[in-house]
């Protein structure tokens, strides 16, 4: 047995492995924000190559190295597409699709989720991964919102049946693409489009009981790092407009049609109406209810109806209009005033929405009713207006702002997503510059502006990304990867064909989920080739090992750039990938070791 390859060990590298180690132990303690641990990370490699020069085969290994990081394509594609998901969220264009979504998950949710994931496995399949999960984002966690359902326990499940379909397919992820090339560049025959899709379809059946049962009481209730906090409800008047969906309906059609829709009041004319179930609503009827801001703003579009009394004088609300909260203190000169009498409209451009009064049973007109001490009001407005409104003595503006859809572009912003999955589908171009025209796009037509556009990214996102590249390049530079590689082929003279394949992808995976997928497979796949030829044995059983094990990067965020991405929306933490991912991870490996010894009769 030759254990030359052991040469190639030096300092450096042991030093990298000590860094590596150290950055996904402060990963997996939390002690530190993870931005942070990722600074240090970067540093120490910085510091390391930057004081003691490393010649890495004729290249020099220096601190620029591993600032490249932040001009990577992986990390610009993940900004790009964050960017385009928040231009999905400002125009609310899936706002329709989640509407019907919710209404099957309101009274089949578990049934509504197996269908969500079995789709994202089916169409990773012959899709790029990526516009799947980006697609998909938004769409949960607008269901969650309107469902009461927590989108931290759909988000990471969701992710993991895309990632899953991706692996059944040559085309299905561009480290399928980049193994069989490689493969096929080496002497190989050619695999077909879908040679490998039954054995991970049976992978996928295991599977799914997994991601459908178990992950989501694995991971944490509501989003981020934030525990749920019940919001406010608001009394509000919605007026209904002409030709509007409620206006010459029974109002019992109209509670059929929303059945969270509970009216507390329904004024015709001034005056208060019984609400007759087969009571015939008229245009310019006032609907008063008492629900959240989300479900009020939900309630006007669907039934056709103004939220507030001078909404139909007023133009189309501009893109970024806001829902704010604003606390009337005891010492504000508003209280005892009436409403549409007040300066909100008047002085800071706002309209009044509704009006939370603690302990208030009976419903309120927002338009009519008095101010008093310790009333919340619900205001619409620009950013600018509600920050001239702190300035107001008195009134406290409350951290609970919602933003308004600019729903007219709703179906200019659904265009453009879908040219880019069209384009970056159909391989018209890269999937970094399919995104670049997609966010260009989205900010020309005026979809997104450019501080909601900055808004989307994450600090947390961009700084694992720079690590973990920084990392990869070291580890791969100072022979550390390669080496594991030679130190696995070295044990060929003892072990069998079928415990190689099984070793080969459990290293993949292991290399996959700290270093790019891409790099493994280039370092992989050259080895897998060695190995069988060394052994005499057929070479497809070793490729598809590498391929399978570049895939199955579930266990840290920066696996894939889809972790990164539901990470930066649902705010997980290290702990939640390992958790939910790791036994993920292992079913997967043992159920695809398996399958392919008994195809290529290993066993």
């Amino acid at each position: 047995m030759d254990f030359g390859f052991l040469t190639v060990i030096d300092w450096h590298a042991l030093a990298v492995l000590a860094i590596t180690l150290g950055t996904f132990w402060l990963f997996a303690k939390e002690q530190l924000p993870v931005q942070s641990t990722a600074l240090l990370s970067l540093l120490a490699l910085m510091l390391l190559f930057g004081v003691f020069p490393y010649d890495a085969g004729n290249r020099p290994l220096g601190p620029e190295q591993f600032l490249a990081g932040f001009g990577n394509t992986a990390l610009v594609t993940i900004c790009f597409l964050m960017v385009l998901g928040r231009g999905l969220v400002a125009t609310g264009a899936l706002e329709p699709i989640v509407r019907r979504l919710a209404r099957i998950w309101s009274f089949a949710p578990q049934f509504a989720f197996l269908l969500m994931l079995i789709f994202c496995m089916l169409a990773s399949g012959v899709m790029n991964d990526t516009p799947i999960v980006v697609l998909m984002m938004p769409v949960l966690v607008a269901v969650a919102a309107r469902t009461g359902s927590s989108a931290t326990r759909t988000l990471l499940p969701m992710n993991y049946a895309v990632l899953i379909g991706g692996m059944a397919t040559t085309i299905g992820t561009s480290t399928n693409l980049l193994v069989v090339g490689i493969a096929e560049k080496q002497g190989l025959p050619a695999f077909g489009l879908f040679d490998f899709a039954p054995m991970v379809a049976i992978a996928a059946a295991i599977a799914l009981p997994y991601l459908w049962l178990v992950v989501p009481r694995l991971l944490p209730q509501g989003i981020g790092d934030r525990p749920n906090i019940e919001p406010l409800a608001f009394d509000a008047s919605l007026t209904l407009r002409e030709g509007s969906y409620a206006a010459g309906r029974e109002l019992r059609e109209v509670l059929k049609k929303h059945p969270r829709l509970k009216p507390r009041g329904l004024v015709r004319n001034g005056i208060e109406i019984a609400r007759l179930p087969t009571l015939t609503l008229k245009a310019g009827d006032q609907l008063l209810l008492h629900d959240s801001p989300e479900q009020l703003r939900e309630y006007a579009t669907v039934l056709g109806a103004w939220l507030h009394a001078r909404e139909h004088d007023e133009a189309a609300p501009e893109p970024g209009q806001k829902l704010a909260q604003a606390l009337i203190a005891s010492d504000s000169d508003l209280g005892g005033t009436m409403l549409a009498a007040t300066r909100f409209g008047d002085e800071h451009g706002l309209s009044v929405i509704g009006l939370h009064r603690p302990g208030g049973e009976s419903a309120l007109d927002p338009a009519v009713a008095l101010l008093r001490p310790g009333d919340v009001v619900l205001l619409r407005g620009t950013k600018e207006g509600i920050e001239r409104l702190r300035a107001a003595p008195g009134v406290l503006i409350l951290d609970a702002t919602l933003e308004i859809p600019h729903t007219r572009r709703a179906p200019l912003a659904l265009a453009i997503l879908a040219g880019v999955i069209l384009i970056a589908g159909t391989k018209l171009l890269p999937m970094v510059l399919a995104s670049a025209v997609g966010v260009a796009a989205m900010l020309l037509t005026g979809c997104l502006r450019w501080q909601e556009a900055t808004d989307a990214l994450s600090s947390k996102v961009v700084m694992i990304v720079v690590a973990s590249l920084a990392l990869g390049v070291a580890l791969t530079a100072t022979g550390l990867i390669a080496m594991a590689g030679y130190g696995l082929a070295a044990l060929g003279d003892i072990i069998p064909p079928a415990a190689m394949i099984t070793l080969l992808m459990l290293l993949m995976a292991i290399v996959t989920n700290f270093v790019s997928n891409n790099a493994a497979a280039i370092i992989g796949t050259p080895i897998a080739i060695a190995m069988a030829t060394t052994l005499g044995a057929d070479p497809r059983p070793f490729v598809l090992a590498v391929l399978f094990g570049c895939n199955i990067s579930y266990a840290t965020p920066m696996g894939y750039q889809t972790n990164l991405l539901v990470m930066s929306v649902a705010g997980y933490r290290f702990k939640d990938f390992v958790r939910a991912g790791l036994p993920l991870a292992v079913l997967m490996w043992v159920t695809l070791t398996w399958l392919l010894a008994r195809k290529y009769g290993l066993l």
